[in-house]
């Protein structure tokens, strides 16, 4: 995979480079409520742009389907970065149009521009190779070279991931050779104990990834909504709590896998709950109840791990020498169900591991909580790419840029 710093020592001065950058970034309207990841992807476009470059800065947000819809618009992307960067970042009001050509043609060396929300144009996201391939052709159109550095998006097959790097010369960005060499070590030779710390909603969005790390992680702890489908399976009521009785199955096999191999499955032993969810707005009080697991009343949802379960999720942390955490222990949102996600990016902190928090929602929550990043060894900026990659799965992004 050839890298920024062998196309910078070749030259890319008065080069127009398309930086597929992940600029996904949550909003309130049209205000960004967490930058992390145009700030993870500013290094490289600071140092292109450094070199003389003409940087066009692409990306999706959001789910808009195939067409124009201001709701999730780049706009806003666009100012921050030039915030960030400290110099005007010109924008364009579309992909491949007439105003894209426009901002394009007009950059100088060194300058930097944004093109609107690529899923604006439905060729992006189609699973028609002739349609995909229609859109990388007027997109390479617009850049001489392209650099791949939107992690969080190199495991979806999309024009501007996989098709337009076929057609421009190609090289991969600091943020994705960071992030690929982060993951390397966890798959490869890692330093043990290795410990994950899996939650968030729904156990069959991780089944891959623990069914892959059976093979690798000494002890696996589990929380969040996915937590209360493993409790089922081992017998207890779990009231209203979140639960996917349809996975109950697959998660006896894994608890099965996991004493066979002699990997420690970590469960909460006590929990937050309450009979209605909290309101997320106001943040008004809830008033949670602690119970512990076999005694979940049958009209409360549990919404947070317990003291007692932080406690030994801290114990079960403290030698590590690797750790690995995606998804929050609870409502991280609400301030009455924070604890539990405080207490294990806490736990992290605490311990002399290497520490990888996988992205999305426990990256939002580092942040929300008001830890320090550079307190852990890294934080992703892709959640379900880190987690493809760690189920052993060929990511279409990185593939692309190998060739």
């Amino acid at each position: 995979m050839k890298t920024i710093d062998e196309l910078l020592d070749e030259g890319v001065s008065g080069k127009r480079v398309f930086v597929r950058a992940d600029l996904n970034v949550p909003l309130d309207g049209t205000t960004i409520t967490d930058d992390g990841r145009i700030r993870a992807v500013l290094p490289t476009v600071a140092r292109l742009a450094e070199a003389g470059a003409r940087v066009i800065v692409a990306s999706h947000l959001g789910r808009p389907k195939g067409a124009p819809d201001p709701a999730f618009s780049l706009a806003p992307a666009a100012a921050r970065l030039g915030e960030l960067l400290g110099a005007d970042v010109a924008f364009a009001t579309d992909t491949v149009g007439d105003s894209a050509k426009a901002v394009v043609g007009a950059l100088g060396d060194g300058r930097v521009a944004v093109i609107e929300n690529l899923r604006f144009n439905a060729g992006e996201t189609s699973k028609d190779d002739a349609e995909r391939g229609a859109f990388a052709d007027r997109l390479a159109e617009l850049a001489d070279l392209y650099v791949g550095d939107g992690f969080g998006a190199v495991h979806r097959k999309h024009a501007s991931v996989v098709d337009l790097p076929a057609r421009l010369p190609h090289a991969a960005g600091g943020l994705i050779a960071t992030e690929v060499g982060v993951l390397k070590k966890l798959t490869d030779d890692v330093a043990r104990p290795y410990a994950v710390v899996l939650g968030g909603a729904k156990v069959s969005d991780k089944l891959g990834v623990i069914d892959h790390l059976l093979e690798k992680a000494d002890r696996i702890l589990i929380g969040g909504g996915m937590a209360y489908t493993f409790l089922k399976a081992q017998g207890h009521e779990v009231g209203a709590s979140l639960l996917q009785e349809d996975q109950i199955p697959a998660v006896l096999e894994y608890l099965k896998r996991a004493d066979e191999r002699g990997v420690e499955f970590v469960l909460p032993v006590d929990v937050l709950v309450a009979t209605s969810f909290p309101d997320l707005k106001t943040k008004a009080p809830a008033d949670p109840a602690t119970v512990a697991v076999d005694a979940i009343p049958a009209d409360a949802m549990g919404l947070d791990n317990g003291p007692r379960t932080n406690e030994l999720y801290a114990s079960k942390l403290a030698d590590a020498a690797t750790v690995f955490w995606n998804g929050p222990m609870g409502v991280f949102e609400h301030p009455d169900y924070a604890e539990g996600t405080r207490a294990v990016a806490q736990a992290l902190i605490d311990s002399d591991a290497f520490t990888v928090v996988g992205g999305g929602d426990s990256a939002a929550a580092v942040r929300i909580l008001g830890f320090d990043e550079n307190a852990f060894g890294h934080i992703s900026t892709g959640g379900g790419a880190s987690l493809e990659y760690l189920e052993g799965k060929t990511l279409p992004g990185l593939a692309a840029l190998e060739d």
